[in-house]
């Protein structure tokens, strides 16, 4: 017996069987997951997911692939929320977490998506897998396609930061450069499902991929001893992974994993860069209308000018009591060496926006200091290590001979 009924449109309520789609045919609104709800929670509980594996698939019952599919697992998720005290006690904050998905098998919160749409699609009988990416899921996608032993084709932008294009292309997938934005690459690979028959995680098989962020907040709330925080801050790249952490937390409720009620969820806050903020325009101009723009930032990992899910993002926001911020290129960097020094996180650009957006909300007063606030930290410094370089990088270093002399004359202790 299966857990997971079809699809259906979130727009129109159009109901489709298990399918790789992602758009619905009569308005064109996006796909989601229908499960049965009464069956899994026949079979779920807290003491059932503890039994599980140490990793995101303890929550398998809450997840697309069916009970009999093998899974494709290099170990991601249940990775460690960290109580930020150093960093808590310069923005006043008692009671901060931070949810360092930079210790998954890539180093980035993909593994988590990724490892459904890789599995999902080898149980339906595709033989490659691919995606538009800026870095983290191409990166994702080949380690887990060569883990299952599917061909493998990512597209990305020519100018991803070259980390990102080592640590990707050493699985020896198809490693496709295109010159042009991610919006571009997305609109071609749109275009190849048509033409090949692959599964293409973030388009064909958005739906199943999709639910795998999910576990991002199954972990919060078990972490904290089966309780809900008071605000979850979260990266907008396309705001996917945001109504995937919306829907988690009314499943956690209905599941009967938590306590409370809708009307007491989490605020869930997005984080943007301010060289590709739609999302956040489109908050402080009092719109849920989100306008395309053209990405001009470091942080080129959630740098999507046209995100498919933006819209929902700013409804989300504002039905939790959450809100969309956004920060400089300069204090991106300043947020990642502020997590470095006070918690010895090295996060990549992505994480310096979730974390500049926290350190700015914090500063202009949002919060009392007492409430349990997360922040979800996604993706590895050492991808984008290169924003870090220059004169600010070398202000703590010194060069000196190998004597004890020259130590004492140029060393300050």
């Amino acid at each position: 017996m299966s857990h997971v009924e079809g699809l259906r449109c979130r727009e129109c309520g159009t109901e489709y069987e298990l399918k790789p789609t992602h758009v619905c045919e009569m308005c064109f609104g996006p796909l989601d997951v229908v499960y049965d709800y009464a069956a899994i929670k026949k079979r779920i509980s807290r003491d059932s997911i503890a039994a599980g594996p140490p990793s995101m698939w303890r929550y398998r019952d809450l997840l697309p692939l069916e009970d009999e599919a093998p899974i494709v697992t290099l170990g991601e998720g249940f990775t460690p929320l960290v109580k930020a005290d150093r960093l808590g006690a310069e923005l006043g904050l008692k009671n901060l977490y931070l949810k360092n998905d930079t210790m998954n098998p890539t180093n980035s919160f993909k593994d988590r998506v990724v490892s459904v749409a890789v599995s999902w699609s080898r149980a339906h009988g595709f033989e490659t897998i691919g995606c538009a990416s800026t870095g983290n899921l191409a990166n994702s996608v080949a380690a887990y396609a060569a883990r299952a032993g599917l061909e493998c084709y990512v597209f990305m932008p020519a100018d991803t930061e070259p980390a990102k294009m080592v640590s990707t292309g050493v699985f020896e997938p198809n490693l496709v450069s295109v010159h042009g934005n991610y919006d571009e690459v997305n609109r071609l690979c749109s275009q190849l499902v048509e033409e090949f028959p692959w599964a293409f995680c973030n388009i064909n098989v958005r739906p199943f991929y999709a639910e795998g962020s999910k576990t991002l907040t199954f972990e919060t709330a078990e972490q904290l001893g089966w309780r809900l925080p008071d605000e979850i801050i979260v990266p907008i790249a396309s705001g996917c992974q945001f109504v995937r952490h919306r829907r988690a937390l009314s499943e956690l409720l209905d599941m009967g994993l938590v306590q409370g009620s809708e009307d007491r969820l989490p605020a869930l806050t997005g984080a943007q860069a301010l060289g590709c903020a739609p999302v956040y325009n489109a908050w402080t101009a009092g719109t849920d209308r989100v306008t395309p723009v053209r990405p001009n930032t470091i942080a080129r990992s959630i740098a999507i000018g046209n995100p498919s899910d933006g819209t929902y993002v700013v409804r989300i926001a504002r039905e939790t009591g959450g809100v969309v911020e956004a920060v400089s290129e300069t204090e991106i960097v300043d947020a990642m060496r502020l997590l470095a020094r006070t918690e010895g996180i090295f996060t990549e650009t992505a994480g310096g926006v979730t974390v500049g957006v926290l350190a700015k909300l914090a500063r202009a007063g949002r919060w009392r200091g007492d409430e349990t606030i997360v922040a979800y930290i996604t993706g590895h410094g050492l991808k984008t290590a290169d924003v870090l370089a220059g004169p600010e990088a070398d202000l703590r270093r010194v060069e000196i001979e190998p004597t004890l002399r020259s130590f004492r004359e140029k060393v300050q202790v």
